[in-house]
């Protein structure tokens, strides 16, 4: 048998095999390589989870969603909620030595700023999307002054976001006298050592490293101490290939389809665990229907439906019913928003009464995506709607289609998912809005957007919380769509591995160590 005829994940799988196991590598599999190493420049979900271990920003997310300092020690907000001053923590090193101060960060400013740059995230502060950074200023070595001309509740969330590479402060070593990239040379625990394109990203443990204050990991922000030498970050597409890298030890910890839990649970040297995310899992409404356009219709179906009997068949078992579009995790998440509906069938058949339903089709979108339960929700839920009357019926679309409709407006229900929006305010504005001028939006109700717009502009935790909890109620009144789950992945890791986790989809590895002979 020639060399060239092995198939890839065979070939690799007879790799893996081959490798002496060290103690001091961690080997973390991805399922598919990184886009490049220039923090929210070109970039997904992936790319970050291995970029945010080498890189860090002024600020970061805590585990509850909310923002905290982290190249800065403190960030101190003007009354007048127009100036905010950072102001730098002492001893922090970039991974070529030199000494972090205000000059560094400014530089990294106007280099994001620069159309050249192609930053993502630069529209959410030039003016764009509303608000505009108006000047910045370096009083003096520890100290950055940020002027924003309007009030803003997620000016640091927006900085800290993981999609936008946390507004990284890098080394101007990052790039060549030109400003074309070459690595990132950032402040984080781990420093970039190699990129072997679609093979892995290896990086290395950075002993000048000091940790942000805190007895454990907090999200993005808490204690980040590098405790194995070496982290490889190796592209395994195939997931039955990183299954039995993680069954033969030579992987150490690896994202796994929830229908292999069962199996991975039981093998003698692996631990499975189920990270939440802030993803949406939904199923979407669209109002503007000419059957689903009564509210009467869209509350019936709620009601059909068995959301907790949804969730646990969806997610085998891992998901949490959440109705609310403030994910489980925040901060913000109260027992207003823990209120969701009641599965009732009498009343779904007498709403349908009411609304003259007389048995008009319902037709529902779905992908058969890995990793997202569109089609598995679409499934239980048809069953339940056909049981008291409703006639749905299920069309399987190609994502690229389903995305394409969901962006013109075209469809009845749609079995969805969103990605991540930590804070509340966001969450709700990715679906809410004027159908007129965006026909992606699902929510459209001028009462809804009132109270987000406030939601926008109040600092307050105690006033953004009132607004959060009306959303709420507001939302399961007149439900535009119904919200089911958050996200819930299944991951496998080495029992020799200790501190391991993953937050948002993402690994971190730092406070990870290698634990031999267990």
């Amino acid at each position: 048998m020639h060399h060239h005829f092995v198939p890839r994940a065979l070939a690799l799988s007879l790799a893996l095999a081959a490798v002496p196991v060290h103690a001091a590598v961690l080997t973390v599999a991805q399922p598919a390589d990184i886009r490049s190493t220039n923090p929210g420049v070109n970039r997904d979900n992936t790319t970050d989870g291995v970029v945010l271990n080498i890189v860090e920003g002024l600020v970061g997310y805590r585990e509850n969603g909310t923002v905290g300092p982290l190249l800065a020690k403190s960030v101190d907000l003007s009354p007048d909620g127009l100036a905010y001053t950072f102001t730098l923590r002492d001893g922090v090193k970039f991974h070529n030595g030199a000494a972090l101060t205000s000059a560094d960060v400014i530089w990294n400013w106007q280099r994001y700023m620069d159309p050249k740059t192609d930053w993502r995230c630069r529209s959410d502060f030039d003016g764009r999307n509303g608000l505009k950074v108006t000047e910045v200023t370096a009083p003096d070595a520890k100290t950055v002054v940020m002027k924003v001309d309007r009030k803003s509740a997620v000016f640091l969330d927006s900085l800290a976001r993981t999609d936008c590479g946390m507004t990284a402060i890098i080394s101007k070593d990052s790039v060549a006298a030109d400003g074309s990239w070459i690595k990132p040379v950032g402040t984080g625990p781990y420093m970039f050592k190699d990129w072997k394109r679609g093979e892995y990203t290896l990086l290395s443990a950075f002993k000048d490293y000091v940790s942000p204050e805190g007895d454990k990991p907090d999200g993005y922000v808490g204690s980040k101490r590098p405790l194995v030498d070496e982290v490889k970050f190796l592209v395994v597409p195939d997931p039955s290939t990183s299954k039995a890298g993680l069954m033969s030890g030579a992987i150490d910890a690896s994202q796994i389809t929830n229908t292999d839990v069962g199996e991975l649970k039981s093998a003698k040297n692996l631990t499975v665990f189920s990270p939440h995310d802030a993803v949406k899992h939904v199923l979407l409404f669209q109002t503007q229907d000419p059957v689903l356009k009564n509210v009467k219709v869209r509350q019936a179906i709620a009601a059909a439906l068995d959301i907790p009997q949804v969730v646990a068949a969806a997610s085998e078992g891992l998901g949490q019913l959440n109705n609310s579009a403030v994910h489980a995790g925040s901060a913000y998440y109260k027992e207003a928003e823990k209120r969701s509906y009641k599965y009732d069938p009498a009343r779904a058949q007498q709403l349908l009464k009411e609304a003259g339903y007389k048995g008009e089709p319902i037709v529902i979108y779905a992908n058969k995506r890995a990793h997202v339960p569109s089609y598995q929700v679409a499934v239980i839920a048809q069953a339940m709607m056909q049981s008291v009357g409703i006639n749905a019926k299920i069309e399987v679309l190609e994502w690229a289609t389903q995305l394409d409709r969901y962006n013109t407006g075209k469809y009845q229900v749609s079995s969805f998912s969103f990605s991540s929006r930590l804070d509340p305010s966001l969450s709700f504005e990715q679906f809410s809005g004027d159908k007129a001028k965006q026909p992606r939006k699902v929510w459209d109700d001028p009462a809804a957007q009132k109270l987000i717009d406030e939601s926008f502009l109040e600092s307050d935790p105690a006033k953004r919380q009132a607004l959060f909890d009306q959303l709420h109620a507001l939302m399961l009144e007149q439900t535009p769509m119904l919200m089911l789950y958050n996200g819930a992945d299944a991951w496998a890791v080495n029992k020799r591995v200790e501190g391991f986790s993953v937050w948002e989809g993402k690994p971190r590895v730092w406070e990870t160590k290698v634990v031999e002979g267990k």
